[in-house]
C-alpha cells in the first residue's frame, strides 16, 4: 500500500464504555495528549488526529519509542513504505504504519510527501 487510506471524522455521540487495558508503547497510535483519529469511539485522548500519507525516504528509517538517538527501537521501516504522519516536533515526527500500529518516532527528514 502505497498512500495512507482515508479516514473520516466521526460522528454522532462517542462514548467509553468503560476502563481498557492501556496499550504498550510502541503499539497503538495513541499518546497522552492525542491519538490517531481512527481510535477515537473506543481510546480516550485530548485530541485525535487525521493522519497525513507520507512515504519512508530512500534511505529507510528508524522507528523508536522516544524522540532521540539511541532510544528503543519499534521497528525497521523500509524505503517507500507507506506511513501515517501524526505530529511533528523540530526533528522528530511521531507516525504509524495505520490505525493498529505499530507507532513511534522517526526522525522527520527521513519522510518524503506522496504525490
Amino acid at each position: 500500500m502505497s498512500k495512507a487510506e482515508k479516514y473520516e471524522v466521526p460522528s454522532g455521540v462517542l462514548g467509553l464504555s468503560g476502563p481498557i487495558a492501556r496499550p504498550q508503547p510502541g503499539t497503538l497510535p495513541l499518546r497522552g495528549d492525542l491519538a490517531h483519529i481512527a481510535l477515537a469511539g473506543t481510546h480516550l485522548a485530548a485530541h485525535y488526529v487525521i493522519p497525513e500519507a507520507r512515504e519512508v525516504a530512500a534511505s529507510g528509517a528508524t522507528m523508536l519509542l522516544q524522540p532521540q538517538d539511541g532510544a528503543d527501537l519499534v521497528t525497521a521501516l523500509d524505503p517507500g513504505s507507506a506511513i501515517e504522519l501524526l505530529d511533528v516536533a523540530g526533528d522528530w515526527a511521531w507516525a504509524t504504519i495505520g490505525p493498529d500500529g505499530p507507532s513511534g518516532y522517526v526522525k522527520a527528514d527521513s519522510l518524503s510527501s506522496v504525490a
